[in-house]
């Protein structure tokens, strides 16, 4: 059974990066939404049906969903927010942090514009399975969150004040999101000191691929900084491949480092552009049915390419990585990658809420299942807390002789060329 890529995210970050495609319900909105308000149990057994339809795991955390449905409708409820906490509360069953209910609010919260555009701080959380804690995946590059110098793994504790203890996902995005040239203070916990950061909201227009063109006496390399697998993002990979062909580089240094995941088609659409052949994802749903993608033979370049990943290289950054490590078309540099392999299908409700529900994982072409695992890259790279503050605090090193990760992926693609073997028979 084939899923259908374009309404489907990977990971749980908080700040949906791209124009995430949203799935109707099937009922007209505004005659949906009369009919949920004067029947609040309505949205209840909306949830419970896409839930028992939909979600990964057959057994429901090991939880009779029957006797949940009979349960939770067999209650009386005086309004819709009561009925909102009754789908959070039922959900919590499940103890899947990345299947959410979103009432009206949160879900246009995570609707972002499909012109690439947010507002807010530029940063991807999530909440961790085991301790609850909201931690962030990423901050996205020239946001006022990556420039005031948030890491991934800064676990937040508070904001604007308020712990973070025994709050949702949702509600910490709510609080964190707001208007444009308002303020708010995110605490964080970053090893075993407390950090506060005082940031200014932005709108900010994403563009996820930057590159550049690295001589060296072995002749150009293209180095390409991909951010976010946005909706515009295969179609700016694209065009960056084509011009650096052009100039005729001999290698190609890819950075996916700090990128947080996004959309499953655009992972797929530009692995493809550098695989001529073979798998690149299988997904698998609580039937165990497999939806494998492979590569189509419309490769853009052959030559020599090494990938950056590191600890804030999740979901769709572990699917391109994957792939490319699997298929000996590349090696990776840097650390372990976050490691998020599941699935979510935001799908709309008719009241204007929404539901996040995690369908199925996936594997990357050798069978790996990497969730809460991450990959493992070929050669490791650790930049110690000085360097990281110093690329931090100066980007302009970011993908340069004083990054310590680029600088070892430049080593070993320069020794690829230099030997005429492929990255993957080099460490």
């Amino acid at each position: 059974m084939a899923i259908a890529k374009r309404g489907l995210i990977l990971g749980a970050t908080a700040v949906a990066v791209a124009g995430v495609i949203v799935t109707g319900a099937g009922l007209h909105l505004s005659q949906g939404k009369a009919f949920f308000e004067e029947s609040p149990k309505e949205v209840i057994d909306e949830v419970w049906q896409l839930i028992d339809n939909t979600y990964v795991d057959a057994t429901f955390n090991q939880v009779d969903w029957e006797a949940v449905r009979t349960d939770y409708l067999g209650r009386e409820y005086t309004s819709q927010d009561a009925a909102y906490e009754a789908v959070r509360e039922m959900l919590e069953l499940l103890e899947d942090p990345y299947t959410r209910f979103m009432d009206p609010q949160e879900f246009r919260n995570m609707q972002i514009d499909t012109s690439g555009e947010l507002t807010g701080v530029g940063i991807q959380i999530t909440q961790e399975e085991e301790t609850d804690e909201i931690v962030v995946v990423a901050p996205i590059e020239d946001t006022p969150a990556f420039e005031a110098g948030l890491r991934s793994q800064d676990v937040i504790v508070k904001i604007d004040g308020e712990s973070t203890e025994g709050m949702e996902l949702n509600d910490a995005v709510s609080r964190i999101r707001g208007t444009v040239g308002s303020t708010v203070t995110i605490t964080v916990r970053r090893d075993d000191e407390l950090i506060d950061f005082d940031l200014t909201r932005a709108r900010i227009e994403i563009h996820p691929v930057r590159f550049s063109i690295k001589d060296e006496p072995e002749g150009p390399i293209g180095y390409i900084r991909l951010t976010q697998f946005s909706n515009n993002a295969s179609g700016e990979m694209r065009d960056a491949i084509e011009t650096l062909e052009s100039e005729n580089v001999v290698g190609y240094i890819l950075d996916l480092r700090s990128n947080p995941g996004g959309l499953l088609y655009s992972s797929i659409e530009i692995a493809r552009m550098w695989l001529d052949d073979g798998p690149i994802v299988s997904t698998v749903n609580r039937q165990g049915i497999v939806d494998e993608e492979i590569a189509n033979n419309r490769a853009m370049t052959d030559k020599p390419l090494v990938v950056l990943v590191d600890g804030g290289s999740a979901s769709a950054s572990e699917i391109l990585s994957g792939a490319l490590q699997d298929n000996d078309r590349a090696q990776l540099v840097g650390t372990q990658t976050f490691g998020k392999g599941l699935v979510q299908s935001v799908r709309s409700l008719p009241d204007g809420s929404g539901v996040a529900i995690t369908i199925a994982k996936y594997l990357t072409p050798s069978g790996r299942d990497i969730n809460q695992q991450g990959i493992e890259p070929d050669i490791t790279v650790e930049l110690s807390d000085e360097e990281r503050e110093s690329l931090s605090v100066d980007r302009e090193r970011i993908g340069t002789l004083e990054d310590p990760q680029y600088a070892r992926a430049q080593e070993l693609l320069l020794q690829t060329v230099r030997s005429g073997q492929s990255t993957a028979e080099l460490q």
